[in-house]
């Protein structure tokens, strides 16, 4: 999808609203981030202790000249935001090593499921405007749609697809989508799929039947999906360089090409168009517009994300238990799991953790914040590696005072699964 050449007024507007100026980040090297914009809500919030702040981001800096020096990543980008300002940013290693090329700050990497809460702002944003609701119902408006049971086709609505409780199995078809079988053919096999609970009783996580949403507000309003996300978040945030599609990537200034690692070399490699599904995992950012995302995200573009909006997107609607056996970390920090809209909500050690992951072949991504404190994190790396999924939590137990875990393996070999995961990725190029 091509970026909108010109400002519509009404974005302009919005844009030429955050001016105020803000401290610059620590930026270890790299060129500094543009002066955050500010605007002061008037939001009440916690005030994590400045000097416990500093010391998580010594830390912080300290464990990525580690994973730096390890080779446990192709290349990665990451930064911290306390109170709606960029506290740190940093990137290391390579968004190209064939050609030696850096991962800078404007890099683009993809987002796969991070791309999730964009469909469901979108959608709140909608649902303002009159154009549809969360409880519109998807038989009511997709004529096309149905489930393998009469009364489930009857009852699902836009809110079921959203938090992930529309009764499907986990990840229905996502096998499929990967194999390169069009979504569009997919999302008409449905039907097929034995349902485990009745819409809203459940959860299992959805790339499909997620994508629904597309669907839902081409038909309520008569435009794209990828164009109404451009006007209402991308241009009115200022998120330059975020796009749609493998296609659009490619056209970037600089993107981050998917990576595995041979011998003693990280490898680029092609990427996989085959999981590029606009509303579930199509969303191209690089480090910048992230951390305008996550400033927008913890209440700090209230004219573009409302404060009560942002409360329904972030409201747990679904359990997840099982979400918190999938790693280390969340089986010892987190309590409670729970599915928003397009958000995980997690019980982090006694304080409510925003979330979500991402992961397709040759990218990973976490975001995470916690509302009381407005203080989070983005990470985003071009490898499937599993180190640096440790570093968020890291951060979140110095800045929260917890006691200090290597959930990153720091110190672990680099590479001892190397064999396995070269053979993987020489299947799938």
């Amino acid at each position: 999808m091509h970026r909108l050449a010109v400002c519509t007024a009404f974005a302009c507007a919005l844009i030429s609203c955050f001016a105020a100026a803000a401290p610059r980040a620590q930026t270890h090297g790299n060129p500094p981030p543009p002066e955050p914009r500010v605007v002061h809500t008037g939001i009440d919030r916690a005030a994590l202790p400045a000097g416990r702040v500093d010391a998580a981001i010594t830390d912080y800096d300290h464990w990525l000249d580690k994973l730096a020096a390890s080779d446990k990543v192709a290349g990665l980008a990451t930064a911290v935001v306390v109170n709606d300002r960029v506290r740190y940013e940093r990137t290391i290693g390579y968004a190209d090593a064939a050609t030696g090329e850096k991962v800078q700050p404007y890099t683009v990497f993809r987002l796969a499921s991070l791309s999730k809460a964009f469909a469901t702002a979108l959608t709140g944003l909608l649902v303002r405007q009159g154009y549809l609701t969360w409880d519109t119902r998807l038989i009511d408006v997709l004529p096309f749609f149905k489930l393998q049971d009469a009364h489930a086709s009857q009852q699902a609505t836009v809110r079921d697809i959203l938090s992930q409780s529309v009764g499907l199995p986990p990840n229905a078809y996502d096998n499929m989508l990967s194999d390169g079988v069009p979504y569009q053919e997919l999302v008409r096999r449905l039907d097929t799929v034995r349902l485990t609970c009745d819409p809203g009783n459940c959860y299992g996580y959805q790339n499909v039947a997620f994508s629904l949403i597309g669907d839902v507000i081409h038909a309520k309003t008569g435009d794209f999906f990828e164009h109404l996300v451009d006007k209402y978040l991308f241009l009115p945030l200022d998120m330059t360089t975020a796009t749609y599609g493998r296609d659009a990537l490619e056209s970037s200034r600089s993107w981050a090409r998917p990576h595995y690692h041979r011998g003693s070399r990280w490898i680029p490699f092609e990427p996989n168009d085959n999981f590029y599904v606009p509303p579930a995992a199509g969303v191209n950012a690089s480090l910048r517009d992230m951390e305008t995302w996550l400033i927008a995200q913890m209440g700090g573009r209230p004219m573009v994300l409302p404060p009560s909006l942002l409360e329904v997107l972030h409201s747990p609607v679904v359990d997840t238990p099982s979400e918190r056996m999938f790693s280390n970390w969340r089986r010892a920090r987190v309590l409670k799991a729970q599915y928003a809209l397009g958000w995980r909500v997690y019980d982090y050690a006694g304080h409510t953790l925003i979330f979500h992951a991402g992961a397709v072949q040759g990218y990973r991504a976490m975001i995470g914040f916690f509302p009381e404190y407005h203080a989070g994190a983005v990470v985003m790396w071009n490898c499937e590696c599993v180190a640096p999924g440790g570093l968020m939590p890291m951060l979140f137990d110095k800045l929260l005072g917890l006691p200090h875990e290597d959930w990153a393996q720091l110190d672990a070999p680099a590479h001892p699964v190397r064999k396995a995961r070269t053979r993987h990725h020489r299947r799938s190029r």
